[in-house]
């Protein structure tokens, strides 16, 4: 994401300009996006014409429109966004108050305007326009005809290509219908990662698969790459990592980034983090129960006493549309870095959904709050 122009008032109404360059700044856009802004940005409409004989045709024309906000749809696959909302501004083609719908383009800016710029959209700001917070881990996740290529970065996680190819049964007495279907799939999932896969960027590329799939195409990976002197492969063959896995769907991604042998080496990565992040308070839950808060309750009662080390919160909760209690997680957050401690933006994972969306390691232990209550409301009894 490339910032163009930033204007934030004291009262922190403003706006900014941003141009996406790229899939996942779709991504950070839909995440700064709320019902109620004004978006500004070059769309398509379909106008109709009256010609002086009265016949009547229509033609699309691109215009400049800026509308406020209504609805915010998100294809989290094609990374496509789409916002619907009244045009506020005299256009020639689109009457006042009348509706629209813009899709985002990738290198067509936007201009976004708030009427209170927090702190928790200033940051997705600053991640997005980050050149660090590039995707530095990629994964081929496989089985037999069946290859997802994506890449991995610390707030989401891109499918770049999804490689499907028949394989025949072994047949008695010949294989030769298998094998060649086998090679056929090699080949697409080869040239599906040197298309999609930038190796100055990416530092480690782990390929999973059950069985002996993935065994079987490093294999054959670096005999063609020999074969065809491709450098590119061979002078990066040390950043392949073979992993086993449970299918070679994409939701099996989960849990290749938890595996031990994975998370120490890809200590790193910036995508690490976020996974680690959640196995440390999940074994804090297990051996010092008081450390480890979760719910916002309780999570905001440990902010109060100043015991937050490490804030863990779903980016989720942050596109709730009411604004009183968006406002209660900015203030939230804004507590735990003011008193020094570190906060984890989440992607939506379900474990962390299932801790209500919100988590905290603490500095030192504090009794069980719910049996605090219930002590002080015996004693007042």
């Amino acid at each position: 994401m490339k910032l163009l122009h930033k204007d934030i008032e004291k009262d922190n109404a403003g706006q900014v300009t941003l141009v996406p360059e790229e899939a996942e700044d779709m991504w950070h856009t839909y995440n700064l996006l709320q019902v109620g802004d004004s978006l500004r940005a070059s769309t398509i409409r379909k106008v109709q014409t009256e010609s002086p004989t009265g016949s009547v045709g229509s033609s699309r024309v691109r215009t400049t429109l800026t509308l406020c906000v209504e609805t915010i749809d998100f294809d989290s696959q094609a990374c496509q966004l789409r916002v619907k909302g009244t045009n506020i501004e005299e256009n020639q083609y689109v009457k006042m108050g009348a509706y629209h719908t813009i899709e985002l383009e990738l290198n067509r800016k936007f201009t976004l305007a708030k009427k209170s710029w927090d702190s928790v959209v200033l940051d997705r700001i600053d991640q997005a326009c980050d050149p660090a917070q590039k995707a530095d881990v990629a994964a081929v996740v496989m089985q037999e005809g069946l290859a997802n290529v994506v890449l991995v970065t610390p707030a989401m996680t891109l499918l770049r290509a999804k490689v499907e190819v028949t394989i025949p049964r072994k047949r008695k007495g010949s294989c030769t219908q298998h094998e060649k279907a086998l090679e056929r799939f090699y080949e697409a999932v080869m040239q599906a990662i040197l298309r999609h896969i930038n190796f100055d960027v990416v530092k480690c590329i782990l390929v999973a698969s059950p069985g002996f799939v993935k065994d079987q195409f490093i294999t054959y990976l670096f005999k063609e790459a020999v074969r065809q002197d491709n450098k590119v492969l061979l002078e990066n063959r040390p950043k392949f990592m073979l992993v086993h896995s449970s299918s070679g769907h994409k939701y099996s991604l989960k849990e290749i980034l938890c595996d031990p042998t994975v998370t120490s080496r890809l200590s790193d990565t910036k995508a690490a983090g976020e996974v680690k992040a959640l196995e440390d308070f999940y074994k804090m839950l297990q051996h010092e129960p008081d450390r480890a808060f979760y719910g916002l309750a309780h999570v905001e009662k440990a902010a109060d006493a100043l015991a937050i080390d490490t804030l863990l919160i779903s980016d989720k909760l942050f596109r709730h549309q009411d604004v009183p209690t968006r406002s209660r997680y900015v203030r939230l957050v804004d507590s735990v870095r003011d008193n020094g401690g570190n906060v984890r933006y989440q992607l939506s994972f379900e474990r962390l959904t299932m801790l209500l969306g919100v988590a905290a390691i603490l500095r030192f232990p504090i009794a069980d709050l719910s049996e605090a209550e219930e002590d002080s409301s015996s004693e007042e009894d």
